[in-house]
């Protein structure tokens, strides 16, 4: 009995502190021919900031992609919400969204801010329970019901391995 009460003062998991696509050496290769498309296009059109651009990116891609992501804590409690060393009041969340789709390979929570300045999270559920976890957060967050797929941009990320 005192297990599942703690369950409703607190959920806790780790979650990776970024998504690592794993990309082959053919994506590297498309990627490669892309960008120097990129760089020649600046060239002859006189747009060199364009091309720095495309190459910082490209150095970034690949000094990131060789970095191991860190595993973080994500708590949520009758506070709020810490993930990593970072703490949020659930006042500062307008919506909590959760996505389970199985064919898809969908597994996550959404909390979208109330700044709009502030980027949304996306919480990868690991092996949680989505409606735990859901019905924990809507006693704090309002939920938000539109969302019933994960945004297009997570879908291009994932599509182009980003």
């Amino acid at each position: 009995m005192e297990n599942s009460q703690k369950n409703l003062e607190q959920i806790n998991w780790e979650i990776s502190e970024y998504d690592r696509p794993e990309r082959s050496w053919k994506w590297y290769l498309i990627a490669s021919i892309v960008g120097l498309l990129l760089v020649i296009y600046s060239l002859f059109t006189a747009n060199f900031l364009f091309a720095l651009i495309i190459i910082m990116t490209a150095i970034i891609i690949v000094l990131h992609g060789r970095q191991e992501p860190k595993m973080v804590k994500f708590m949520a409690d009758t506070e709020g919400i810490s993930i990593g060393s970072k703490f949020y009041d659930y006042d500062e969340f307008k919506h909590v969204s959760v996505i389970y789709k199985v064919r898809n390979n969908t597994k996550n929570l959404y909390l979208t801010f109330n700044s709009a300045l502030k980027n949304r999270l996306s919480i990868p559920l690991m092996d949680q329970d989505p409606l735990l976890v859901r019905n924990f957060l809507v006693s704090y967050i309002e939920e938000d019901l539109d969302r019933t797929d994960e945004p297009l941009s997570e879908s291009l990320s994932k599509l182009l391995r980003l």
